[in-house]
């Protein structure tokens, strides 16, 4: 049986004051105990403390840990430390996108099996790509002028006419949801179609054709979702979804009736 006396020993120094406590501190407390240290938890509870162990051990931030006597650093100076992988808030990554399509389709299903007892269905599959585009709306929705500086960078039609990047996020939002609804078809369809064609043009031409390499705007400005496939799928989508509610009424008439 493991005694306290056998565990290795970590000294911690954080932030904990009235108004501010320090998530990096809870963060490296939680992963000094996940990986069976004694913590030592020192609480730098004023400004004062907080600026005089600053300067006594020259160092610019807080929390600070220290292991037999040497200073390790902050939390993610204790993740290297431990072999843990440490962001980079600079690296692209797909994860954003594979979060809100996962999570999308998980809706849809769920809608689907709440409508019609079944989780696998077409209207479930339309409702996948209404809510994804609402999704997204809803990102881009959140800082506008943001996404609007990242979408210039691509977008064939909104380097002729630059409020089009400010109205994008609107149009791909009005057109969710009203394939969401199956309302105003002859309205959303054409909507998603000359705005996702357009979009898959623009990646297609800047990411192969030029071989640019940029961040893509489709999830919001402040994402590091490199621009490329994922982008052009995206497009593809909309306008394939565009097309099947133009051409479901006529070729299959009963089909969402029967829902």
């Amino acid at each position: 049986m493991t005694t306290s006396a056998a565990r290795p020993r970590a000294v911690l120094y954080r932030m904990v004051m009235p108004g501010h406590l320090c998530p990096f501190g809870l963060k490296a407390r939680h992963l000094l105990r996940s990986r069976g240290y004694e913590v030592e938890d020192h609480w730098l509870e004023t400004r004062e403390a907080t600026d005089a162990f600053k300067a006594e051990h020259d160092v610019r931030t807080t929390p600070q840990v220290f292991i037999d006597g040497v200073r390790i650093g902050g939390h993610d100076d204790l993740r290297r430390f431990l072999g843990l992988k440490v962001r980079d808030p600079k690296a692209t990554t797909y994860r954003p996108v594979a979060a809100l399509f996962g999570m999308t389709a998980l809706m849809a299903l769920a809608l689907s099996y709440a409508m019609t007892g079944s989780p696998l269905t077409i209207r479930g599959a339309e409702w996948f790509v209404s809510l994804s585009m609402c999704v997204l709306a809803l990102l881009k929705l959140q800082d506008v002028q943001t996404f609007s500086s990242m979408f210039l960078n691509y977008d064939l039609l909104a380097k002729r006419w630059v409020p089009y990047a400010t109205l994008y996020p609107f149009l791909e939002g009005v057109a969710g949801v009203l394939m969401v609804a199956g309302a105003l078809t002859w309205f959303s369809a054409p909507l998603a179609l000359v705005i996702g064609g357009i979009g898959a043009v623009s990646v297609f031409k800047a990411v192969y054709l030029e071989k640019r390499t940029l961040k893509c705007a489709c999830v919001g400005g402040g994402s590091n979702v490199p621009l490329g496939f994922v982008s052009l799928t995206e497009n593809l989508m909309m306008v394939a979804m565009a097309l099947w509610m133009l051409a479901a009424p006529v070729l299959w008439p009963g089909l969402h009736a029967a829902m």
